[in-house]
């Protein structure tokens, strides 16, 4: 949860506010008021991977590069999604997962005002310091369906 606020909260927000319907998948034991406070939509991951039942499928995924590389149900449906051109792939972290390297490239999104002012509202509830919160989240992504919906929040860079 903290690290999804970090890395692509005011994104979130912005998304939210721009009509998007935010679904983030956390563990059961992690606090979802930071990522309410965004405008997203909590369920738990493992009851949602698990699941018979699933909704409608999305139009754009975002995920951690550690939780790509350590959970296959995940890997799989994100590569899923790149194979098919199914969705929009955002990936955060550190470090990019090989297998993702060279399929999506660097982007990133320029925060609104609302977005910066509620993701700090969303820090201040998740006890997150460091950093004052800059006017760009910057990530990797990939099969920009976004742009071809009309909606241009991601920017490639270099």
């Amino acid at each position: 949860m903290v690290d999804a606020v970090r890395n692509v909260g005011g994104w979130m927000f912005d998304r939210v506010m721009a009509g998007w319907d935010v679904t983030v998948l956390i563990s059961g034991s992690e606090d979802a008021r930071p990522l309410q406070i965004l405008g997203a939509t909590v369920l738990e991951l493992e009851q949602s991977l698990t699941s018979q039942a699933h909704g409608p499928m999305p139009h754009a995924i975002a995920v951690a590069a550690d939780l790509f590389e350590v959970d296959a149900r995940v890997r799989c449906g994100v590569l899923d999604a790149l194979d098919h051109g199914t969705a929009e792939v955002t990936v955060w972290g550190d470090t990019c997962p090989s297998e993702l390297d060279a399929r999506i490239g660097s982007v990133q999104h320029e925060l609104s005002v609302a977005a910066r002012a509620f993701k700090a509202q969303a820090f201040a509830a998740a006890a997150i310091g460091g950093p004052v919160i800059g006017r760009t989240e910057v990530f990797r992504g990939g099969l920009p369906l976004a742009q071809l919906a009309g909606v241009r929040d991601l920017v490639p860079m270099g």
